[in-house]
Order: structure tokens, then sequence, then C-alpha cells
């Protein structure tokens, strides 16, 4: 095996989905061609677009694959065994054809998992062709996600397992995202692999007031949502308020002076898949007792109507809890369906905005905000949510689902809290927002511990530290 052409200094990241949406694969390409000097050719499917420090890079080069297409409605559900018979097949053979024809052979590839079928199958044969190494980045276990549709028991999720884990343990080498999963693949799967825990990159950051106003002003049109419906924070006029923008929900700029409202609304921030792994029935569901305490404490009359209240809210008027604004983004399967129920809720201190931002807007959202909220629940228990390093990459508290790994992460009552009902999750936004946005200690509390933790650990730091090693000594063995 010596004549394996010596070190070609190239890398091929490999993600069997959308590169705008999988994050860690863009850290690494950009840690690969920055930290490591590497030629790195990322091999995906198109969709959303990949952060500017991707896309910009001199030494990435994004090769997009054609997505297979969503399986029509109407068509006989007998059927469906057959497509996802074909369906690996198909996509086997479009990776192998850029994977061993598009690109330059790399020296070794560092693919995502899941999906694992056919993507590591493909992969690994890819490896063996063009006598590269191969790197397996476990985020999850993908029989674990099949199990949520097919169910534990079903028979494709059996075979998809033992696909899962032959081919992994074929790889030359494994990074994972928590100390739990390393323990699960060395124990059960015989795989040693290196916890590489998700850490932000330098542009999630806390944001400037300045930065906060412009992004308002940005987002104005979809914040005050003018789509015709009325609530705390909309007129339902359809119309900017103000033509230049001078005042926002949160800011007003008067001069060159930019303030925050006193009487502003609550800003929430949660960031969804809109997948059946994530019940954001639980957020609806705390949304409305939010509601209707903090009408109760206050003493509120049934009678008074909505619009009589959201204009004293407008007005200027301050109240003990303040109006909550939750913005949710992300695309996803279940994302109508949530939004018709949210239209049907009739809150009267809540709004909810859903909304796609660029991978530049994100992090300023996420540093603007007052609160995260995480619905996340591992389908295998094992993986941490990356949404919630980012908000703390940003200085924001957390509020997030709690389940056996999340503590690894969530520091409960220094950088956020955990709930496992709607109840739960209601209490929590009545404690920490009373006296919102000055004499909220809680939330003050828990803000200083996420700015600290964001200040003490990065992406490049985290990568440097733990996967560098391993990627160059994998390297450095299969050119022996």
């Amino acid at each position: 095996m010596a004549a394996k052409g010596g070190k070609r200094g190239r890398a091929c990241v490999v993600v069997l989905g959308d590169i705008g949406r999988s994050p860690r694969m863009q850290y690494h390409a950009l840690s690969l061609a920055r930290q490591v000097s590497l030629e790195v050719d990322i091999v995906a499917y198109g969709g959303s677009e990949s952060h500017s420090a991707v896309l910009e890079h001199q030494s990435i080069h994004i090769h997009k694959m054609q997505q297979w297409p969503t399986f029509p409605r109407g068509v006989p559900s007998i059927l469906k065994p057959l497509v996802l018979l074909i369906k690996p097949v198909i996509q086997v053979l479009v990776l192998l054809w850029f994977l061993c024809i598009k690109i330059p052979a790399p020296d070794v590839f560092l693919v995502q998992n899941p999906p694992s079928v056919p993507t590591l199958v493909a992969v690994k044969w890819a490896s063996w062709l063009r006598r590269s190494a191969f790197i397996v980045d476990w985020h999850n276990f993908g029989y674990t996600l099949l199990a949520l549709s097919l169910g534990r028991s079903s028979r494709f999720v059996a075979i998809y397992r033992w696909f899962e884990r032959h081919f992994g343990k074929m790889a030359d080498g494994s990074l994972c995202v928590t100390r739990a999963m390393q323990h699960e693949l060395a124990q059960n799967w015989g795989i040693k692999a290196t916890v590489l825990y998700d850490q932000p990159p330098e542009f999630f950051r806390p944001a400037s007031l300045e930065e906060k106003h412009k992004l308002f002003c940005r987002l104005d049109k979809s914040l005050r949502k003018p789509l015709g419906v009325q609530d705390c924070t909309s007129t339902g006029t359809g119309e900017m308020l103000n033509k230049d923008i001078n005042e926002t929900v949160f800011t007003t700029l008067v001069g060159t002076d930019i303030t925050s409202k006193l009487d502003r609304p609550a800003l929430i921030v949660s960031s969804t898949s809109w997948t059946p792994d994530e019940d954001f029935g639980i957020l609806l569901e705390a949304a409305v007792m939010y509601d209707r305490r903090v009408a109760a404490i206050l003493n509120e009359d049934d009678s008074i109507q909505e619009e009589a209240l959201w204009k004293e809210m407008q007005s200027g008027k301050q109240y003990l809890y303040p109006r909550l604004l939750f913005v949710i983004t992300g695309k996803g399967p279940e994302k109508e369906k949530y939004e018709e129920k949210i239209s049907r809720l009739h809150l009267k201190r809540v709004a909810f905005r859903t909304m796609w931002l660029s991978a530049e807007d994100y992090p300023l959202l996420l540093g603007s905000a007052d609160l995260g909220v995480c619905l996340h629940t591992s389908s295998s228990g094992l993986d941490l949510p990356m949404k919630v390093v980012d908000m703390f990459g940003c200085g924001l508290p957390v509020c997030a689902v709690s389940y056996s790994c999340i503590k690894e992460l969530v520091q409960v009552e220094k950088n956020g809290l955990l709930f496992s009902s709607s109840s739960e999750l209601a209490d929590e936004l009545l404690m920490l927002f009373k006296g919102f946005p000055d004499a909220c200690d809680s939330l003050k509390g828990l803000r200083n511990g996420a700015l600290e933790m964001s200040s003490s650990r990065r992406w490049a730091t985290e990568w440097e530290e733990h996967a560098k090693a391993l990627i160059l000594e994998v390297i450095s063995k299969n050119l022996e």
C-alpha cells in the first residue's frame, strides 16, 4: 500500500443533507482549511445558504448533489417499501460519482452520521477505491431516528442498525458529540470515538445595541406580522408604522442615540426542525398557561376586550409581567400544522412569529434575545442540541427539555433551567420575567452564567485540542 500517492493536502466533508442546515460540518470544513491548511471539498445537498465564512474561503469548494424528490402524495402505501429500497441504491450511485470521479482524491473523508444508509457504505467504498482515510462524525444514531416513524421493532430499523454498526466499525477514526455516546459506542458497538463537543464559532456572540436595532429594522415587517392578524405586538394593518424605521418593536433611534424600550416585549427564541423529536405543543401549552396565569395574578376582568388591552400596552404602560414574543426559526415537515394551531390561540400577552433567517442574521437574533427555549428530545438520548451551544455562545440563557445527558451542557440555575412539562415551562417563564426588563434578577443571573460560558470555549479551540490530532494521525497512518 505504499503507492498511495503521498499526502495530497486535501479533505472531503460528506453530508447526505442540506449543508446550510449542517453547521457542525461547515465548522469542520473551516477548521480543516484554517487550522490544517487543507483544500476542502464539501459534498452535500443544496437548499439553505451556507455561512459566508464558508462560501468566501478560497480553500473550500462546495459540490451540490441533486436532492432526492419527496415521496408524492396519493401513491399507494404498498409502494413505500419499494421506494425505501430504490432510494439508497440511487443515493449510493450519486455519492460514488461525486466522491470517486467529480472531486480530486482526498487524504481523508469526514462524514456526518446520521444518515447512515447509504452514506457510510458509499464513503467506505470511496475511501477504498481512492486509498483515502475515512472518519465518521457521530451526531446521533440513525436507526433511532428511523425508529421514530417505523417503531423500534421494525425489520427495516434492525437492518439499518446492522449497516450503521458494521460500516461504522470500518472507519479509521471516529468523533462523537457527548461522553454518553462515546461510552455507548465503546461498550456496545466496539468503536473507539473521541469526544468533540459542539462549541460556538466566533460569530456567535452577544449583539451590541446598534446591531440589535439594525437587525430589528431588517426584521420589522416580519416582527409586526403584516398578515391582517392583530396581536399584542402587531397592529394587524399590514403597513409599516415608521417609513424610516427609527422605531422598532424593541428599540428607538433618536438622533444618533439608540435606546431599548422599557415597555418592550421579552424576546424568546426557539430554533426547531419541526420534526416529531421536538414536541412543539409543549411550548404552545406553556404560552397559554403564562397568558392565563398573568391575567389571574393581575386580577384582570375577563370581559376586557383584547384590542383595548393591546392599545394600552402599546401606549407605553408597563406591567409586572411583560408581553412575550416568541420567534421560532427553522424549516421542517410539521411547520404548517403548528402555524395553524398558533393562529387559533387568541392570546392577550403572547405572540408568535415563524421565520427562516440567513446564516449571518441567526447569530444576531440569538445575541439580541432575552431567553432561548429548546424542545429537543434526543431519539437516542445520547446527543446534545447544537442550538443550545449557539445560544450560550451569544450569552443567551436557555430553558430546555430535560433528558438523560442534557446536563452535560445545561447547568441548572447557572446558565439555564430544565423542564419536563408545559406547566413547568410556564412556571419558569413567570419566575424569570417577573419585573422585566430591569427587576428580573433570576434572568440576569442566568445570563451572567451563559456569558461566562460563552467566553470560556470556542469551536476553534475545541477542534484544535480534540479533533486535529485524530485527523492528522489517521491521515499519517493511511500513508504508511
